[in-house]
């Protein structure tokens, strides 16, 4: 009579569970190190949040409107146009200032190159960034106040000792005088300013909400990606 084969039992080889774990944590370090979520619900809240500001805007046609142009009799009537017409085209404003801003800066491609370098920087970096992988430089880690002081000196470099500061100076300023030339001399008379909210009275007030709107939205992921 044969005699019964004893089971075998399963032995885990530890070279292979080792080689295993390794792949593992070098899959892990690998990944990158940024909230993929964070970033897209901050992406995402600002692209809603800028296409609501847009959807606000007032036809091209009354802004450019020729028969609603005069001169303005003292410095305090084009103050008061000015007023008005920017109550009213807040978001035409803001546009041409963008996309002066945009011209200056296509036009310029380096420039260009190291603003976003260090919009990049920031995101990628630091905002954006779980508190469990260090930034590692050169073999070196660095502590996230080590980071910021490195991201500060970096954006003062680029701000202050390139042409990028007085590039966007020079493009900002250019965008606020067509903009307070066209509120000087267009008559707010047939414009309808009690559609306005009581609310919307700054001249950046959907930008600032699109910004804390997208702060908020992505602010618990990012918490919870840097706890």
């Amino acid at each position: 009579m044969a005699t019964p084969t004893p089971p075998t039992l399963p032995i885990s080889n530890p070279q292979t569970t080792t080689t295993a774990t390794g792949s593992t944590a070098a899959s892990a370090q690998s990944q990158p190190p940024i909230a993929t979520p964070a970033f897209r619900a901050f992406i995402n809240n600002i692209s809603e949040s800028v296409h609501h500001g847009l959807s606000q805007r007032r036809p091209w046609v009354e802004l450019v409107d020729r028969n609603s142009f005069s001169k303005p009799e003292s410095l305090s009537e084009a103050a008061l146009r000015v007023r008005k017409n920017y109550t009213y085209f807040r978001v035409n404003y803001l546009t041409i200032i963008v996309l002066i801003l945009a011209f200056s800066l296509l036009s310029n491609p380096l420039s260009l190159l190291l603003l976003l370098g260090l919009l990049a920087s920031w995101l990628f970096l630091y905002f954006f960034r779980p508190s469990d992988r260090p930034l590692v430089l050169f073999g070196r880690t660095f502590t996230d106040f080590e980071t910021l002081g490195l991201l500060i000196v970096f954006s003062v470099v680029v701000v202050f000792l390139t042409s990028v500061g007085s590039l966007l100076i020079s493009a900002l300023l250019v965008g606020l005088a067509i903009v307070f030339a066209h509120g000087s001399f267009r008559v707010p008379e047939d414009l309808f300013l009690d559609e306005q909210e009581p609310a919307t009275t700054g001249f950046l007030s959907f930008i600032g909400g699109a910004a804390s709107n997208a702060a908020a939205a992505a602010a618990p992921v990012v918490v919870a990606a840097r706890v």
